[in-house]
């Protein structure tokens, strides 16, 4: 008996030992292939997130797409084509919410709980899942129960087809539950908490996964590390989904239209104006913009433009303060923080187009109406002093802004040393009378 447990033991090591060096083998020359999607979840992170899917998928060196995760949420219909093509995917997605401080909201719990491998980092947390309308707009309650329902089971069968604690995601949903990742990692929601991605690649070697070509054996010990950052268009679109991004890119674009309509031909500040609204409506074609807040904006605007044709003593000013910052406030009106324009924004985008309108083309429109200083139209009416005796059959000169000119007394005789004023200018000759007090 003892020797037939002694051969037992010898195999079982043999056969351990074995597959140690077969994943340490396997791992040899091959990478980790990581991403990083830091913010909402949106098309561009989403094209982001299947390009390194279908890069790893296509380089025969790739282990295993490491995809490090910090997200409030974002669309729903962004999520789910991340979530298609991860189940799709033959090679092994791990989804790792990292580093430290970083939360996978939203559909980032989604996300998170479809990947072949769900890991976080120390002090992270995950959950919050429950739908919202993106457009701030309510919904009634027939709508709301057909929506939460559908996301409770679309998460359930995301849990149960990865063996994970499917009652705790539906929780997620319908009452917006959150979890820190030891809470996590005990109730099964994510499969291991890991400081760092050497620790996170060190620790799933050996694991089994099940992934769209069949199940895998993950040899991850030693992995070399690749990251796929985002490309340049990528990372412009990225920024232009910030609602504060969209927000001044639309002010940007009245400014424009408007200059280009206060000064026809001037052709630039008015395809500067339309660049940048056309690039507003781009980013704002997520949020679904409350159009009572543009309408109100563009009120504020025509208030404070008419302040410098009516004087109505700061009246329209303040009323175009109050219209703007109320239509601001309304043009994104979401639940969700991230898919809302910050209130510094409103704030400083208020005091600079009220400040702009009130002072710069006030100052603008005022000066075309002031009185001409140059020209024949700006000697008219110009005071000098007289340089010679004047009258009206003896020509003399004089002295007007530091210039002397010939001219002929308008009535009377005017004696050198009195102060004048032009009347008349007929070419280089002018007319002149004495000033009165």
């Amino acid at each position: 008996m003892r020797i037939i447990f002694a051969v037992k033991l010898a195999v079982y090591a043999a056969i351990l030992l074995f597959s140690g060096f077969s994943l340490m083998a396997s791992a040899e020359g091959k990478s980790a292939l990581v991403i990083t999607v830091n913010g909402a979840i949106g098309p561009v992170s989403a094209e982001y997130i299947v390009k390194g899917i279908q890069t790893a998928e296509a380089d025969p060196t790739i282990e295993a797409l490491v995809v490090e995760m910090d997200t409030p949420g974002g669309l729903d219909t962004s999520m789910r084509q991340i979530i298609k093509e991860i189940q799709r995917s033959p090679v092994p997605v791990i989804v790792y919410v990292a580093p430290s401080g970083s939360r996978a909201a939203s559909a980032g719990a989604f996300i998170t709980m479809a990947a072949h491998v769900a890991a976080m980092a120390p002090g992270t947390n995950i959950g919050a899942a429950s739908p919202v309308n993106m457009g701030g707009e309510g919904m009634d309650k027939t709508m709301k129960r057909k929506v939460t329902n559908d996301a409770a089971a679309y998460i359930r069968s995301i849990a149960e087809a990865r063996g994970r604690n499917a009652d705790l995601g539906e929780e997620m949903v319908r009452q917006g539950m959150s979890m820190s990742e030891t809470d996590a990692l005990k109730q099964n929601v994510v499969d291991i908490i890991a400081k760092d991605l050497p620790s996170l690649l060190a620790a799933i070697n050996g694991k089994t996964v099940k992934t769209g070509a069949g199940e895998k054996v993950l040899a991850t010990a030693g992995l070399t590390v690749k990251r796929l950052e985002m490309n340049w268009r990528q990372r412009i679109f990225d920024a232009l989904a910030n609602p504060n991004v969209a927000y001044i890119l639309m002010m940007l674009g009245f400014y424009g239209l408007f200059f280009e309509l206060s000064n026809p031909g001037a052709i630039l500040p008015g395809i500067i104006g339309a660049i940048c609204l056309i690039l507003a409506f781009y980013s704002l074609q997520t949020l679904t913009i409350n159009y009572a807040g543009v309408l109100l904006i563009l009120l504020a605007i025509i208030l404070f433009v008419l302040e410098i044709w009516i004087p109505s003593y700061g009246a329209l000013t303040l009323g175009g303060i109050v219209a703007f910052v109320i239509g601001s406030l309304m043009l994104v009106d979401s639940p969700e923080e991230y898919m809302r324009i910050s209130l510094s924004v409103i704030i400083s985008a208020t005091i600079f187009t009220a400040a702009f309108f009130f002072f710069l083309v006030g100052s603008g429109v005022r000066a075309q109406y002031s009185k001409v200083t140059t020209g024949r139209e700006g000697i008219i009416g110009a005071t000098g002093v007289a340089d010679t005796d004047l009258s009206r059959d003896k020509e003399g000169s004089v002295m007007i802004n530091g210039e002397i000119w010939s001219a002929y007394s308008h009535d009377g005789t005017i004696e050198k040393g009195r102060e004048i004023e032009v009347t008349k200018q007929d070419g280089l000759l002018l007319t002149v009378r004495e000033k009165t007090r």
